[in-house]
């Protein structure tokens, strides 16, 4: 079973062989088909089209859908964070994180100190 969910600055992290995220290589790697499409895109434009493909067929079938209440509700959030530098894609994670009762795993700076995060860097 699942315990946390995978923000793109994590799964990159992974892919880098950040040492600091040795401890969760044997987790699963659950995240959102947003998460999927940014590190695509990351991926795209640091490395190659080959590791991109590589890494978007690996991940394709443990990607979580978004709904619309979710969207709502990480808007919410990022609306009530505003002084904060949250991605869209970012807050929506975070949300899903939290209605399937996963930790949200990330190095993301402005997640540091919020509730339900195990920030890594």
């Amino acid at each position: 079973m699942a315990k946390y969910f995978f923000d793109t600055y994590a799964i990159l992290e992974i892919i880098k062989n950040n040492g600091n995220y040795a401890p969760y290589l044997g987790e699963p790697i659950m995240t959102s088909v947003l998460n999927i499409g940014e590190l695509y895109n990351s991926l795209l434009r640091e490395s190659t089209e080959k590791l991109a493909l590589f890494w978007f067929d690996t991940l394709k079938d443990m990607a979580m859908p978004v709904g619309l209440g979710t969207i709502k509700s990480a808007m919410e959030f990022r609306h009530a964070n505003r002084k904060k530098n949250f991605s869209m894609v970012d807050c929506i994670g975070y949300q899903l994180a939290r209605e399937n009762n996963l930790i949200f795993l990330t190095g993301d700076k402005e997640f540091e100190g919020i509730e339900n995060v195990e920030f890594v860097k």
